[in-house]
């Protein structure tokens, strides 16, 4: 039986523990809900104070310079890179995911029309659990380009390598699955794509952060992620695009903003592509929430992504024992891999009243989140999760489950 001591011992032994003294946690909380929003770094308030007072309230629009705002996307873009695996000069910290996604998505198509040996490609392949907004944006764009693509959806992970064929243009793939956990293996997948003359689009959002990414190695096409997960930004923060320096010179989207011409301030009434990672911004940055982003960047450095990466899978080993010794004869249903290869930084399952006993479990002060059908998603974030936390989570799990503690009425939040 593991026990509660076990896993103070565990806490004691920890190398990574004394990072969660950064961060801003409640009282009497757990929370396992890092993977869809991260907790706040202790860091983050004086931060925003020091922006609002003296950068903004004080200096005013000379900040541009003084405060170097004007370069802040593309700074903060080279303190993100070594996390996924990019060089520097190539990430920039931007606008959202899915709108970065569309300006990737529009970038790798034009590509491929330019070239008379992928010219003629007419196929986009995603899978049909990817995040809803990666395949809207597909929807959006090619329903702008005359319906000109045909949006191949794939149902399994073992099918996309037959779904990527000599037609396809472009490949979207969110590396871990929101939904379930599942880590898809993106060396493979990025050359299966480019021995068809495919481009390859990795979305990170349930990566950066969380598992060791290295988009060099796998020799990536493009990437996109958000900073509000495990990069611990902030609500709603700026999101990343990566476009690396093979593609720069050719990377063109429809956004043509200011900021991505070759020279903002020379006001000139047309467009001149930036031919850098500048290309990748379109307007004016959001200041205070993009300055935030550093707050949490500036813990990693503290580390190293092989570190997390154990952490994270010895605390989601963890749960997974501990569901089996407390809860093995309740109907749950384990969505995520047991194989560490193919899981993520999050430990989903699946239970017929799941969004019912995901409120009784945040009303008891562990808190989750819910995702259709049935699945209750549970995010270990290694920089300040302890394996107390989770011990203490099942255990509640367990008590609302043996006295059916939960409304199996309840009525859905409009955010689950």
């Amino acid at each position: 039986m593991i026990t509660l001591s076990h896993c103070i011992d565990l806490d004691r032994r920890d190398e990574l523990a004394p990072l969660r003294e950064q961060f801003s946690l409640p009282e009497n909380t757990i929370y396992l809900d890092g993977n869809s929003l991260g907790a706040q770094p202790k860091a983050a308030l004086k931060r925003a104070q020091q922006i609002i007072e003296h950068e903004w309230g004080t200096d005013l629009i000379q900040s541009w310079n003084k405060a170097g705002w004007f370069q802040r996307p593309l700074t903060l873009g080279n303190e993100l890179a070594p996390l996924i695996g990019a060089a520097q000069d190539e990430v920039a910290i931007t606008d959202s995911t899915s709108v970065n996604l569309f300006k990737a998505v529009a970038a790798a198509l034009h590509i491929q029309k330019q070239n008379p040996a992928t010219a003629a490609k007419r196929v986009i392949v995603t899978e049909r659990s990817n995040f809803p907004t990666d395949i809207y944006i597909l929807e959006g764009i090619n329903h702008f380009l005359g319906q000109s693509y045909e949006i191949r959806l794939v149902d399994s992970p073992e099918a996309l390598y037959q779904a990527i064929d000599a037609d396809v243009a472009v490949v979207l793939l969110t590396h871990v699955n929101y939904r379930t956990g599942y880590m898809l293996d993106m060396p493979a997948l990025t050359a299966h794509a480019h021995q068809h003359q495919a481009l390859i689009i990795w979305d990170l959002c349930h990566s950066a952060g969380a598992v060791p990414v290295d988009l060099h190695a796998a020799h990536a096409d493009f990437a996109v992620g958000c900073t509000y997960k495990y990069l611990n930004a902030g609500p709603g923060a700026p999101a990343f695009i990566w476009v690396p320096k093979k593609h720069q010179a050719q990377f063109l989207q429809p956004l043509t903003g200011w900021w991505a011409h070759r020279s903002p301030f020379a006001m000139q009434p047309s467009f001149a592509a930036a031919g850098d990672i500048r290309g990748a911004l379109c307007g004016t940055q959001p200041m205070i929430s993009l300055s935030l982003v550093a707050c949490g960047l500036d813990v990693f450095k503290q580390t190293t992504m092989e570190k997390i990466r154990a952490k994270s899978l010895a605390l989601s080993d963890l749960f997974i024992q501990l569901l089996e010794q407390y809860c093995g004869s309740h109907p749950l249903q384990l969505e995520t891999p047991l194989e560490h290869e193919r899981r993520g930084s999050q430990i989903s399952i699946a239970h017929p009243h799941g969004y019912a006993v995901m409120q009784a479990l945040i009303a008891r002060g562990v808190i989750g989140d819910y995702r259709e059908p049935h699945i209750m998603r549970f995010g270990f974030t290694p920089l300040y999760t302890s394996y107390q936390d989770v011990w203490k989570a099942v255990h509640i799990l367990a008590d609302i489950l043996d006295h059916k503690k939960y409304d199996a009425n309840l009525e859905k939040n409009a955010v689950t």
